[in-house]
């Protein structure tokens, strides 16, 4: 398994993050407005192409994401979670269409409850049945469990900041 396909689950992030610092230096961003920039970036690109990538992989080279996890190959579960991936991708690409914090919170909240669920579960198979496959116990695992509590906190400091923002006028 070659770095890139190890590392992945922090390729998304790390160029939202990029995009993000980016705008907020050309668009001289401050305050709440820098961290709205930021968020609105790691949702659309960290979480919705990481998850656009993820269900690509599951629908179009299952059998080979599938051997990466340590499942076995030709299941139709990976369909489902190809299709969900994809679904969520979609969502949260719409975080750019949709600058609501009502519309943001909704899809961290979502995607985050299937993300750490998953995130369990591959330390699960760990645990239980021994499965040490890199994509089941490496980077992803982790990005599983640890984005959506970044993407939690990202949105608790926007609303503090904005909070703060508002109570100083």
């Amino acid at each position: 398994m070659s770095i890139i396909e190890l590392a992945w689950p922090l390729l998304f992030p790390a160029i939202a993050a990029i995009i993000a610092i980016i705008h907020i230096h050309l668009r001289h961003h401050h305050g709440a407005q820098a961290l709205e920039t930021f968020l609105m970036w790691q949702i659309a690109v960290g979480l919705g192409l990481g998850y656009l990538y993820a269900g690509v992989g599951h629908l179009f080279v299952a059998d080979k994401v599938a051997e990466s996890i340590g499942w076995p190959v030709g299941s139709p579960f990976q369909r489902e979670v190809g299709m969900w991936d994809a679904a969520m991708g979609i969502v949260g690409l719409l975080c750019l269409k949709f600058r609501d914090t009502g519309f943001w919170t909704a899809t961290v909240i979502g995607t985050g409850i299937f993300s750490v669920s998953a995130g369990f579960g591959h330390v699960y198979e760990m645990v239980v049945n021994g499965n040490y496959a890199p994509d089941n116990v490496g980077p992803v695992m982790y990005m599983d469990i640890l984005y959506p509590v970044f993407l939690i906190a990202l949105l608790w400091l926007l609303h503090r900041k904005r909070s703060e923002e508002t109570d100083r006028r």
